[in-house]
């Protein structure tokens, strides 16, 4: 199939799926006599699996180590519960300075009159140097 049938099928673009073999991510597929990329099931099998890592914020180097291991079939179940672990304390990591954004929004939210006057408790604590 064609990258446009491929894209339909793994709901990766185009784009994506040239930039994804460009880097390595995808490994090169077969060309037609034309020049056309010809893509297979393991093919789409694979862009399906990177959109789901995707999908989960997994960074391409991290994808690109589990499609290896996906493929590996000496694989260690082990390794790939310890990259995932990793990623899932990145997750929380980002998770927590995000609620801390809230939080500080939140506040300065709730000390903003929201009335006619210009003083605001938003601007005054964005203008604040931390």
């Amino acid at each position: 199939m064609n990258i446009g049938q491929a894209s339909k099928q793994s709901g990766i673009s185009t784009k994506m799926i040239r930039y994804y073999e460009q880097i390595g991510l995808l490994e090169t597929v077969n060309r037609s006599n034309s020049g056309y990329r010809l893509y297979s099931k393991d093919d789409i099998d694979d862009l399906c699996f990177l959109r789901h890592s995707r999908d989960l914020g997994f960074s391409s180097k991290q994808m690109k180590e589990l499609l290896y291991l996906r493929k590996n079939a000496n694989r260690q179940s082990a390794d790939v519960k310890q990259l995932t672990q990793e990623h899932i304390e990145t997750l929380n990591q980002k998770i927590a300075q995000l609620q801390e954004m809230v939080n500080s929004l939140q506040n300065s939210f709730d000390h903003c009159a929201g009335d006619d006057n210009a003083d605001c408790a938003i601007l005054e604590d964005l203008g604040q140097n931390q």
